[in-house]
């Protein structure tokens, strides 16, 4: 016999049908080692779920005018926004993790967005990515933001705009490497879209072509320097080191 599988994790969990389907839509459950993706998808009624601990985010620093957290993946930058009561000066995707910066007043949260729109933002990043990049790579390719329930980009010369992405290799692991990546513009999926450009999708990023499955896409950032602070997250053990 079968049913949903939020209906069925929902029993298993005595929880509501709404939390156990945001669960699986989040991303953190399982059967086994494999992902439940679709929370509508029909499961036997007898299926045993393992459901992944969500990690609390911690602050790395805070004065007068901003918050810096370490964001943990699976949380949206939204919910941090909530949980700080501070207001989101730049986006992180769910499953990405680091560095997360929301302002404490408005006169820093506009100088703080003038900073990013000019440009006047060091972002570092690192990634697994898929393949083996040898050499420093930029990619100067402009992306188009598609609209749509949910966020997807692709390179676009003719209706994307200017985006400018740098990577150079870290780490060798069999055909993955870690890169550090340093990111100009802000591009919704920038990072993303870019290094599956070049035919090399960050591991676990299966919406842009990773062929390797993963807890979460492998994408953290590390450090934030603007309007004189310099602020960065140490990389979880997955970041760090692969497998």
């Amino acid at each position: 016999m079968q049913d949903k599988a939020y209906k069925v994790l929902a029993r298993q969990l005595n929880i509501s049908n709404n939390k156990a389907k945001e669960l699986i839509d989040r991303g953190v459950v399982y059967v086994g080692d494999k992902k439940v993706k679709i929370a509508r998808a029909l499961i036997s009624i007898k299926t045993k779920f393992r459901v992944e601990e969500i990690q609390k985010s911690n602050i790395i620093f805070e004065d007068e005018n901003l918050i810096a957290v370490n964001k943990t993946p699976f949380k949206t930058s939204e919910e941090l926004e909530k949980e700080f009561n501070a207001k989101l000066i730049h986006r992180l995707d769910k499953e990405t993790s680091g560095v997360l910066l929301l302002a404490k007043n408005d006169a820093f949260l506009q100088k703080a967005v003038q900073a990013f729109k000019k440009q006047e933002v060091k972002k570092i990043y690192s990634a697994w990515v898929e393949g083996i990049i040898a050499e420093e790579v930029v990619i100067n390719v402009p992306i188009l933001v598609l609209k749509g329930k949910k966020a997807f980009a692709k390179v676009d010369k003719k209706r994307g705009k200017e985006a400018l992405t740098i990577v150079k290799p870290d780490i060798l692991h069999g055909k993955k490497t870690k890169v550090e990546v340093e990111i100009k513009s802000g591009r919704t999926h920038q990072i993303r879209v870019h290094l599956a450009s070049i035919g090399h999708p960050i591991v676990g990023d299966e919406l842009y072509g990773s062929v390797t499955q993963s807890k979460r896409i492998l994408l953290h950032a590390k450090k934030i320097e603007l309007l004189g602070y310099s602020l960065e997250a140490p990389e979880p053990k997955e970041i760090a080191k692969y497998k």
